[in-house]
């Protein structure tokens, strides 16, 4: 198993109450951290992976959810539905102008949380993401953090191979950098990650 997503759930539960609010969560079509059982008002679940949102969108009727959740292929930016909170979940580092996204949900949405990677993070580095991350920290940073809290977690992988599959899609910095663990086993890799209020 990578990491404790059990944990990070509670993380992210206990961080900010959702209860009763419509809700606009970015990145759905990844873990979900966020569980569409959570008991909001109304989850309108975007993402751009429209193919990933069908076991979602298959999870969510097999729960009976549908009524209570919305589920929305496309550009978030091209998304407008107003709401309580705005939620993004390790996504905001991917997008292509973070400080532009946050302006955005901040036109939907008085409330925003943002679930990601912490700069300095050492899986950040194995994941090619440094960059990535340190951008989106600043843009937060110059967008105004409410309240904010760290964690430090583990990524582990039983073998490199489990490891390779995790990182390959980053590209070929990322597959060069976890080449020292080309034959290990029991790999752990300290993972740091945040909750921000914005």
């Amino acid at each position: 198993m990578a990491a404790d997503y059990a944990k990070m759930s509670d993380d992210l539960r206990r961080f900010y109450d959702f209860t009763g609010k419509v809700v606009l969560f970015i990145g759905a079509a990844g873990k979900q951290l966020l569980a569409p059982a959570t008991p909001v008002k109304k989850l309108v679940a975007i993402d751009k992976d429209v193919k990933a949102l069908e076991a979602l969108r298959a999870a969510v009727a097999a729960q009976g959810l549908s009524e209570r959740v919305e589920v929305v292929g496309g550009d978030f930016e091209e998304v407008n539905v107003r709401g309580d909170a705005v939620y993004f979940e390790f996504c905001l580092h991917e997008m292509e102008d973070p400080l532009r996204a946050l302006r955005h949900a901040k036109s939907l949405a008085p409330d925003l949380v943002v679930y990601d990677h912490s700069a300095g993070s050492e899986w950040i580095y194995y994941g090619a993401e440094e960059d990535k991350v340190e951008r989106s920290s600043a843009v937060m940073q110059e967008f105004g953090i409410r309240r904010q809290q760290t964690f430090q977690a583990e990524q582990r992988f039983a073998t490199y191979d489990e490891l390779y599959a995790k990182v390959a899609p980053q590209g070929a910095l990322a597959i060069e950098r976890i080449r020292r663990f080309e034959g290990h086993k029991e790999i752990v890799i300290p993972f740091n990650y945040e909750l921000n209020l914005l």
